[in-house]
């Protein structure tokens, strides 16, 4: 099996598992005070690990090993938003990317409660169910509706990702917060949202995004406008229109 068609099974595999348990009664512990991982996290990763295993690469994830590896490898975040599945929220994902060193080069996100297969291959443009997708064509912040997320130390230090909210709230037409990053880039890239930006997040929380943001012809950078890999710690993307706005308000919240 091509890995394209690998990563989509072992998505679509995770997705059907969170499906049956959604509305079941189900164990959550805390990985800190407001960050949870639920045994579906783990029995998800199990299922994604056991099919990703045959393609002989190593894989990197948020419940697994963090050793950085290098050459080509799998990033994965076995269930994206874990605190919306917890509590009976409908916005999560399996996100799962192929890593050539510090650049996503395949992306799958399926966006579960809607049956919904976002993937790209790098040059060759990216996907929803196998129609090309692509970014908005909003042209002003005031006409864009924006994605968020806050890190979850934002309560030992939430100045700077408040102000970050408060300056974008102001100048957008509209932000969302939903709380599953893999969904907001992918959203992005299917023209659903005109901007995200989120700081502190993990690079099993972007790699594949990053990617559908990209071959569906946006933007992505830092909060500096300068270039992003998934192991950076603060992200902006874009339809690349509103991108320099972005940028403008971002980079005085740099984490």
């Amino acid at each position: 099996m091509e890995l394209l068609e690998l990563a989509r099974a072992a998505a679509l595999a995770a997705g059907r598992l969170q499906r049956e348990y959604f509305n079941r009664p189900i164990e959550v512990r805390h990985k800190g005070e407001i960050d949870l991982v639920t045994e579906v996290d783990l029995k998800s990763e199990a299922l994604i690990v056991a099919l990703l295993e045959s393609s002989g690469l190593p894989i990197l994830g948020e419940e697994m090993a963090k050793t950085e590896p290098t050459g080509r490898y799998w990033l994965v975040d076995p269930l994206d938003g874990t605190t919306n599945y917890a509590h009976r929220f409908p916005w999560f994902a399996p996100s799962i990317a192929l890593m050539e060193d510090r650049e996503p080069v395949l992306g799958v996100i399926y966006h579960v409660m809607l049956d919904e297969l976002f993937w790209a291959e790098k040059g060759s443009g990216a996907y929803l169910n196998n129609q090309k997708i692509k970014v908005s064509e909003v042209k002003e912040l005031k006409d864009a509706v924006l994605a968020t997320g806050f890190p979850y130390g934002v309560h030992e230090q939430p100045d700077k990702v408040v102000g970050a909210f408060r300056n974008f709230l102001i100048k957008a037409q509209g932000v969302r917060r939903a709380g599953a990053a893999a969904l907001d880039l992918a959203y992005v890239a299917c023209g659903r949202f005109d901007g995200f930006w989120e700081p502190l997040l993990k690079p099993w929380d972007t790699a594949a995004g990053i990617l559908l943001v990209k071959e569906a012809g946006g933007l992505v950078t830092n909060y500096r406008g300068e270039a992003f890999d998934p192991f950076q710690n603060h992200i902006l993307a874009s339809n690349g229109l509103i991108h320099q706005e972005l940028v403008d308000i971002a980079q005085h919240y740099v984490p």
